[in-house]
């Protein structure tokens, strides 16, 4: 079967996990490599009953950071790759992480958040890994992260992580959470001629005059795939445009800088943000995943009340909405920030706003979702 039939079109009632591995295959991965845990594995339970059907690879690895070195492997060796994991078994992916920012290798990591720290939580929601998405490995990069705050949106991000991975030659993280993974609803998949998808920038030079890492004004440099005659050295050492290592100042101001740059010039390009009521709003409720659907309540109980509030959810978490939650800063009174953690996105917030508008976080250490009630009663608080 090829990948084109890997596409199960039309209506489907499934929950979150099982959407983002069909949003996977329809994005055309064909190698999965993973290690159970809840509850992130229907993910990879999926898969391994599906890959075997589009002539693709599952592979249980020993671990989460095996799981991680395998997809990076798989990616070079010509495969779109992808792999599932939830909170402590993301902490154990970042060192691999890390090497897939430095190396430029596509992938997709999908992380179904569940309450910490240490084992914490396995069955039950949390979004405190939040934060780690974009600091958790060390040195510098940038990120990308998509918020799904439903199963439909499980299939349609995985399928954007993989495009964003592809154009722009990086790991993407898909931040889901418990609840939306376990959440059933209908899906909707379309047929394949009407999926969009970024193909592997592959060079078309030969073996003689190709260089690795060299880039055009886009900074991304093009990729080969190993067996192919072409010779490559890939390194997590801070490299020259051939690959090979070189340990000074000079050359790590100018590959991280492009690490780096590579993103942040197109962070307007990539960040995907919804809107509801935010023009004239006297508060703005800023969340993300699960949490954006309880605040749509909360924000029909204040619009009730005749409260001027609106409501921003944040598709893309990374890179972060600045120059909007700027703007807005200066026409509102205050944003009001629920998270199923104790303050993580809500002094991105607040650094934002930059003292010209209150910042009022309504925090849950996890378990379960925010009662409405305490998101509305914030926004009386901001409010009084």
């Amino acid at each position: 079967m090829s990948a084109k039939h890997a596409v199960l079109t039309g209506e489907h009632f499934m929950n979150g996990d099982v959407a983002a591995a069909e949003g996977g295959l329809a994005a055309g991965c064909t190698f999965f490599g993973g290690y159970p845990i809840t509850p992130a594995t229907e993910v990879a339970e999926r898969m391994s009953e599906r890959l075997p059907e589009v002539d693709g690879i599952y592979i249980q690895m020993e671990d989460e950071i095996a799981s991680m070195c395998a997809i990076l492997g798989a990616a070079w060796g010509g495969a779109k790759s992808m792999t599932s994991t939830s909170g402590p078994g993301f902490s154990l992916m970042m060192e691999n992480l890390g090497l897939g920012f430095m190396t430029e290798t596509p992938c997709v990591l999908v992380n179904v958040q569940r309450g910490g720290p240490s084992t914490g939580l396995p069955t039950l929601v949390g979004q405190q890994d939040i934060m780690q998405a974009r600091w958790g490995s060390h040195g510098d990069y940038e990120v990308i992260a998509l918020a799904p705050n439903s199963p439909q949106e499980c299939f349609d991000l995985t399928i954007e992580a993989f495009n964003l991975s592809e154009q722009y030659r990086m790991p993407v993280l898909v931040m889901t959470d418990e609840v939306i993974g376990h959440m059933t609803e209908k899906v909707v998949i379309p047929p394949p001629e009407q999926i969009r998808l970024t193909p592997r920038r592959y060079t078309r030079r030969p073996p003689a005059e190709y260089v690795p890492f060299a880039t055009g004004q886009d900074l991304v440099p093009e990729m080969i795939k190993f067996g192919e005659g072409y010779r490559v050295h890939i390194t997590g050492l801070t490299h020259d445009e051939r690959g090979y290592p070189v340990i000074n100042a000079t050359e790590q101001a100018k590959l991280v800088r492009r690490l780096v740059d590579k993103v942040r010039r197109n962070a307007e390009r990539i960040l995907r943000v919804e809107e509801d009521g935010t023009d004239g709003a006297e508060v703005v409720i800023v969340c993300y995943g699960i949490t954006s659907r309880v605040a749509q309540m909360a924000l029909e109980l204040a619009r009730r009340k005749r409260k001027r509030v609106g409501l921003m959810r944040l598709v893309t978490v990374w890179p972060f909405p600045e120059a909007r939650i700027r703007e807005l800063a200066r026409q509102v009174r205050g944003f009001v920030v629920p998270e199923i953690n104790l303050g993580q996105i809500v002094y991105e917030v607040e650094r934002c706003a930059a003292g010209q508008a209150r910042t009022l976080l309504v925090p849950h250490a996890g378990g379960d979702v925010h009662p409405p009630e305490a998101i509305l009663r914030a926004i009386e608080e901001v409010l009084s």
